[in-house]
């Protein structure tokens, strides 16, 4: 069960807001946990029973990107906007505004993972760990794998897909039920999806202008603007301890994770065995295990 908020509401960004929600006290002696989301274009939502992790004594700071949940909505804005650049910024804001830019840990699930990876990079004082959740090195590596998973998808399924795919009517209901193939296999494995799950799935329904523009219409046809971008390039210059996890069925398969092990300095990697790309909902008492400990190491 997520534990209810000590704080929540929005702080400017720029001309925008960035909407957030604290569960646990700021400034209590530990740093604090930051959420980042997958998509890009999803939602703080599916990640909120990690609000649980304030127990250990981490404030867990959840937000929403821009331009989707309770930031600002930009739905006229081109592919221009939607920039890597746009999202690392609105973190800078998010831990100066909240005060803890002096003492926090990044947690990122998939694209969250990614762009995590990227501003530990750029090595910030106050940063003092990192979490890559379910998350690709990058995009071309991810779309590579992703012809394996495809191939291996129940007979017709893959055929449907790339039939829509060519004729661009990735819209449809018949492309949308294939997909849902995909997912049930390979995103989360828990039957029916639990109700924080669906409100990200139903937000991303709602505005699905980021995840359009940046990502693609769906997980594996990546056609957006950040089908060539990776971070490869920049895990040696990582200088905090970072925990890697990974599913055993998930999309982001072991060979899009392996630059990330192959290359942080200080880095460990656990695999959820029952898991697909949401271990935090598929083992949600081991996945509660080893972020505490990792916390309890950090501390």
């Amino acid at each position: 069960m997520s534990m209810r908020p000590s704080a929540k509401g929005t702080i400017p960004f720029g001309e925008h807001r960035t909407w957030y929600r604290i569960t646990g006290e700021v400034g209590s002696g530990k740093p604090a946990l930051v959420l980042l989301h997958g998509g890009p274009g999803s939602t703080h939502d599916y990640l909120l029973s990690m609000a649980g992790l304030a127990d250990s004594g981490f404030p867990v700071v959840h937000y929403d990107q821009i331009g989707n949940g309770g930031s600002t909505h930009l739905p006229d804005r081109g592919a221009d906007f939607w920039t890597v650049r746009l999202f690392l910024d609105q973190l800078d804001g998010l831990l100066q505004g909240l005060g803890i830019a002096d003492d926090y840990v990044l947690f990122g699930h998939s694209w969250g993972g990614m762009l995590a990876a990227r501003h530990a990079a750029d090595r910030p004082a106050g940063l003092r760990g990192l979490v890559i959740a379910n998350s690709p090195a990058s995009y071309p590596l991810w779309l590579q794998e992703m012809e394996g998973l495809r191939a291996q998808l129940p007979p017709g399924v893959d055929e449907v897909l790339r039939r829509h795919e060519t004729a661009g009517t990735t819209d449809s209901e018949e492309y949308a039920a294939a997909v849902q193939v995909f997912l049930e296999k390979h995103v989360c494995r828990v039957k029916p999806w639990p109700r924080d799950y669906m409100a990200t799935h139903y937000e991303v329904y709602n505005d699905p202008t980021v995840y359009l523009t940046m990502n693609g219409p769906s997980e594996f046809h990546v056609i957006g603007t950040l089908r060539d971008w990776s971070v490869v390039d920049r895990c040696p210059d990582i200088a905090v301890p970072t925990l890697l996890l990974s599913g055993r069925y998930d999309e982001a398969t072991p060979a899009t994770v392996q630059p990330f092990h192959d290359l942080i300095p200080d880095v460990r990697w656990e695999v959820f065995e029952h898991s697909s790309h949401s271990p935090h909902i598929e083992e949600p008492e081991r996945f509660g295990e080893v972020m505490r400990d990792f916390l309890a190491k950090l501390a």
